[in-house]
């Protein structure tokens, strides 16, 4: 009996994860960083500050878009998966969101 009392008094109750807010900022034709990781539930925002407009757009189904953002303006996504992205103004630029 005592080493399973010992185990049920070592056990941890769940935690609730808090979700947080990350920003991405697009810069030098760039998102910085370009790899990010989260968790379900965590708010990604992106910030434009370039000079020019760039969109986020999902890359793999196209399942999300942010559609173009001029410069200063920002775009949030609530996360629901890993995520490779893309500019689709600027095919160049990508990023990836890593959900564990």
């Amino acid at each position: 009996m005592l080493p399973g009392f010992l185990l049920l008094s070592c056990s941890h109750p769940e935690t609730k994860v808090v979700p947080r807010k990350y920003t991405i900022e697009i810069k030098e034709m760039r998102f910085q960083p370009d790899d990010l990781q989260v968790h379900v539930g965590d708010t990604v925002e992106w910030l434009n500050k370039d000079m020019v407009a760039h969109d986020i757009t999902e890359e793999d189904n196209k399942e999300w878009s942010s559609g173009p953002l001029a410069p200063g303006r920002s775009w949030d996504l609530v996360v629901t998966k890993s995520a490779n992205y893309f500019c689709s103004i600027h095919v160049v630029m990508k990023g990836k969101l890593e959900v564990p």
